[in-house]
Formats: C-alpha cells, structure tokens, sequence
C-alpha cells in the first residue's frame, strides 16, 4: 500500500499536510453491516499524535476506557499515557440516565449538566495542554443519548446545538458517531437529516454493492462542504473509495487499486 493510499481518508478529510479541521463538525455516519467505529479509531490515533499538537476530549457513550485502549494500544498509541499528559480527556458517560419522572425539565437539566461537563473538560484542556492543534471533542454514539432521554429528541438537538458553538468559542473541532440505519419513525429520520445539514463532512460507512468480499470490509463516502479552491471559494468534495479494517489499522484505497 503506497503512502497517498493510507492517506485518502485525511485527504478527503482535509487533514493532508498536518493540517487539522479546527471549527468543523465532522458527523460520522454507519449502519448494521459496516460499522464507523473504526473512522474514530484511525481519527484517535491521529488527533493524539505528537505531530497533531492538540488534544481530544472523549464523550464515551458506548464504550469504557478500557475498550478504546485495547484498540488504540494495538495501533501503537498508548491511551493511558496520553491521558497521563493531558492530550487525553476522557469522559466516561456509560451510565448517563435521567431516572425519575421523564419530563422536559428533567431531560433539559440532565442535557445540561452534560454540557457542563465538557465545558469544564474543555477549560481544563485548554490550560494544561499544548493545543496549538486544537482540541476535537468526539463524541461515539450519539444515539446513546436519545436512549438516555427517552426519545426527547429536541432536547438532543438543543444539545448537539450548545455543543456546536464551542467550536466558535473556543476553537474546538467536533466528531459525532451516528447509526444511519436504527431510526424507523419520521421524528427520529429528522434528528438525521438535521445531523447531516449542521455537519461540515459527512462520512459515510456503507457495504459493498456487490456484495461481501474477502479483502474488501466495505466503501466510505466523504463530502467535504469546506474544501477551498481557487480564490479562497469554498466547493464541497465528493470522494468515495474502498476499506479494509485490519487488526492494527485500516486501509483505504480506490476500486481495483489494491494488490492482494
């Protein structure tokens, strides 16, 4: 595999060069039979990196530490470590719930202590860390959250809204893991749609339309709505290409292109 085919995700993502998404949102996007996870682990990897000169702020939802350690540590990067340094921010919100009477005020206070959360996270970061890369806040199931609200799905937009202004405020990047294919009613479709219209890049994890293949997992789609070209005008990108995630990392590469 040459070096610009292990780069065409960061390419597509407008990370070639070192540069980074500062500002962005960038909603990662799965379904049943190819899971995203591994966008967010190649993601980790590279946000932690000592070339990134950043930090990441995990909002684990679906996973404890443990699972992102054993993942990330067989990429060659130590979460431990980096949370020692303070690249690392992890916060552990697997058993977020707002038990009692499920009502607007309650779903409202638990959305904003949640937020208060991050925002702390965030001022932490921002003082103890080197963040000349910017700090990414990524957040790894956002359907999490409309389980933890029972279905408010307002409340989760008014959330994903507040969330969205640090990237203004504060200079963050955010990365959101969504499931395209567990939402059945028309409301929840919505909370979707209005994921992909507040997004920046959408990447997209889809099978093949040819079916299951040994060497291939499945394709991306990215459409980058920031690429900027010319004189400084800004054009959307469309890339699609090919994956196979392998126990150390995943490979990226176009149709016919890989040699087994």
């Amino acid at each position: 595999m040459t070096s610009d085919a292990s780069n065409l995700l960061d390419e597509a993502l407008g990370l070639g060069g070192g540069r980074a998404f500062v500002g962005r949102v960038v909603l990662v996007e799965d379904c049943v039979e190819t899971s995203g996870a591994f966008v967010l682990h190649h993601l980790m990897k590279r946000f932690l990196s000592p070339e990134s000169r950043g930090t990441l702020l995990l909002v684990a939802l679906a996973h404890p530490f443990s699972h992102y350690d054993r993942i990330l540590r067989k990429m060659g990067c130590n979460l431990s470590g980096q949370r020692d340094s303070n690249k690392l921010h992890f916060l552990d919100m697997l058993r977020m719930d707002f038990p009692g009477q499920i009502d607007g005020k309650t779903i409202e206070l638990g959305f904003s202590g949640l937020f208060s959360k991050i925002q702390t996270a965030i001022e932490v970061a921002a003082m103890t860390g080197n963040n000349n890369g910017g700090i990414t806040i990524m957040i790894d199931d956002i359907s999490m959250l409309e389980i933890a609200a029972h279905g408010c799905l307002d409340e989760i937009l008014d959330f994903l809204h507040y969330c969205i202004t640090l990237t203004s405020e504060h200079g963050c990047s955010l990365v959101i893991l969504n499931h395209g294919d567990v939402y059945s009613s028309e409301e929840a479709t919505s909370l979707l749609s209005h994921l992909e219209y507040l997004a920046d890049i959408v990447v997209k994890t889809e099978p093949l339309a040819t079916g299951l293949a040994a060497d291939v997992h499945g394709q991306l789609t990215v459409l980058n709505h920031g690429s900027f070209e010319g004189q400084g005008h800004s054009m959307s990108k469309y890339r699609n290409f090919q994956f196979k995630v392998k126990e150390n990392c995943a490979e990226f590469f176009y149709p016919g292109s890989r040699k087994t």
